[in-house]
């Protein structure tokens, strides 16, 4: 299945991805020329895995009937100094919160996620190593 994506310079340093029906506006430091009016594309990569993955966990977790009174995820990113700058490593921090969640129930959720479903998370473990851990929030 192909998928194609088309993306619109604005002038300066901002540019206008069109995501399906969703503009995603991309944007520099005005350090580099930019205005600020949107997120740097690297770090979109970070909020693709959290959206990707989260997504799973939650669909996962209502098909066994659980559903979290909070979910949020964090992700901590190892940049490299030297150009091309990149990423080095990922580490996903899945926090839930919520009464009688069961660690063992979040854990095969979150499992499912990282080893099967999540495809963002499947390109990224080839490009560096991709870790993650479990809270649960009191």
């Amino acid at each position: 299945m192909k998928q194609t994506l088309n993306t619109s310079w604005n002038g300066n340093m901002q540019f206008d991805a069109l995501v399906g029906d969703h503009h995603v506006i991309m944007d520099a430091n005005p350090e580099v020329g930019g205005g600020n009016a949107g997120p740097r594309p690297k770090a979109l990569m970070l909020a693709s895995l959290a959206g990707c993955t989260g997504m799973d966990v939650i669909s996962i977790l209502k098909k066994m009937r659980i559903e979290p009174k909070s979910f949020n995820i964090r992700i901590e990113a190892e940049m490299t100094e030297e150009h091309p700058k990149h990423y080095s490593g990922m580490h996903v921090i899945y926090e839930f919160a919520g009464e009688g969640l069961d660690m063992e129930k979040l854990t095969k959720a979150v499992d499912l996620s990282q080893d099967r479903y999540c495809g963002v998370s499947t390109v990224y473990k080839k490009a560096m190593p991709l870790t993650y851990e479990i809270k649960i929030l009191e």
